[in-house]
């Protein structure tokens, strides 16, 4: 986000200026760093909203192979300027040279590296960005960005399996219904024709041949309209129009899932739901632990994590439930109490955590956790994976017998009558 804000320096003058942050918070700290206290933040961008083009971003892949690299750089004793400086000339993509650009003149200029990274929300998340922070402060960044590869990488596999899960259904579901409203359209009403030539007007057809017949003649028929002034509007087909609607409907309720009362409303949809609950949860605790660990073993105290680690479950039902359990850790309880109590945390995970605080290794408990979850996450979608695709041939073979028997059936009939 661009923001305009209005300071004040230590000998009490003031200053104006523009600056990209991830948030005002993010701004504000960046400010303090740089020894000026903030008066007035104003946000630019609030007001621009971008409806089409591409979206700039960066691949996982991408994103994994620069960390990785970064940290053997640093590690290497390669100064941070000239590794990042390198690493943009290296890159292929071309908004990563163009965030790595920004970045490295960031860093020359003095400001921390986790400050330049968050400067771009949509490349690095909250998460990346505070265990960068952690890693400086504590200078270790380059364990931490080799933890950082390791959690991207993780979760860019996850991503790559729930994908290709998806791919085969949607691309059948996709083709079945335009071959089901071309067959609707195209065939038929030419073989309502036929029915109607053979048995004439008054013919008795089964009651699926004539529901059948009655939706293709809707969906052909413009007859939703009326008889408005503009004639081409009248020719327009009901399922032109149909699509048109449903096309609108979908517009608006994605961009409700993107309010927060939305897409809280969404995600709790998500977790009633069988199977998808599933999947879901699993991810959840995963990326849960895995991040908490990283950041516990950054030196990121507990309050801190628990905001971090939520802000990344992508689910804010569970990560309201995380706010809650700071509010406890907060007043003197050990996590493993709230999270016991939790209602989508399973009892293991709350056993796990209590002999992670009780032996001191938190960390290593998690990372037990989060390596348990991930492969039961890929266990069960590979599970899904061979499961769903007899299970579309079946409704596909299902859907294509009953338009035959509709069709196809009523023909023979009447071919009898007529033969005898």
């Amino acid at each position: 986000m661009n923001f305009s804000y209005k300071a004040t320096t230590k000998d009490g003058k003031s200053i104006s200026g523009t600056a990209e942050a991830a948030n005002r918070q993010a701004l504000i700290a960046l400010l303090h760093k740089q020894g000026v206290k903030p008066v007035l933040i104003e946000n630019n961008t609030k007001h621009k909203l971008k409806l089409f083009g591409p979206k700039k971003k960066i691949k996982l892949v991408d994103l994994v192979i620069f960390t990785r690299q970064l940290s053997t750089m640093i590690s290497a004793g390669v100064p941070l300027a000239r590794s990042l400086n390198a690493l943009q000339d290296d890159s292929g993509n071309p908004y990563m040279r163009e965030v790595l650009g920004s970045v490295t003149k960031d860093v020359e200029s003095g400001i921390p590296l986790g400050d330049a990274f968050a400067k771009y929300p949509n490349v690095f998340s909250d998460v990346y960005v505070n265990m960068v922070r952690a890693g400086e402060e504590g200078g270790i960044l380059d364990e931490i960005l080799k933890r950082l590869a390791t959690q991207v990488e993780q979760d860019a596999s996850i991503h790559k399996k729930i994908k290709g899960a998806m791919t085969y259904p949607v691309v059948i579901l996709s083709v079945t219904v335009i071959a089901f409203f071309g067959i609707m359209l195209v065939i038929v009403p030419k073989l309502g024709g036929i029915l109607t030539s053979l048995g004439g007007p008054d013919a008795k057809l089964p009651i699926y041949t004539q529901l059948l017949l009655n939706f293709s003649n809707f969906c052909a028929q413009p007859t939703i309209l009326g008889h408005l002034p503009i004639p081409i509007i009248n020719k327009i087909p009901n399922l032109v129009l149909i699509v048109i609607a449903l096309a609108i409907a979908s517009i608006y309720v994605m961009r409700y899932i993107k309010t927060p009362t939305g897409k809280y409303k969404f995600h709790a949809l998500l977790l009633r739901t069988p199977i998808v609950k599933t999947v879901v949860l699993k991810i959840a605790i995963a990326r849960f632990s895995r991040t908490f660990a990283s950041l516990m073993t950054a030196g990121v105290s507990v309050l801190d994590a628990l905001e971090v680690t939520g802000a990344a479950l992508g689910n804010k039902v569970i990560e309201a439930e995380l706010v809650e359990a700071a509010k406890e850790v907060k007043n003197g309880k050990p996590l493993s109490d709230p999270i016991s109590r939790s209602q989508h945390f399973p009892p293991i995970v709350a056993q796990m955590l209590m002999v992670g605080e009780e032996t001191g290794q938190i960390d290593t408990v998690l990372v037990k956790i989060a390596d348990f979850y991930e492969e039961e996450v890929t266990v069960l979608i590979d599970s899904l994976a061979a499961i769903i695709e007899p299970i579309m041939i079946i409704f596909l073979g299902a859907g294509v017998g009953l338009i035959a028997a509709s069709v196809m059936g009523p023909i023979a009939n009447l071919s009898k009558n007529i033969g005898s």
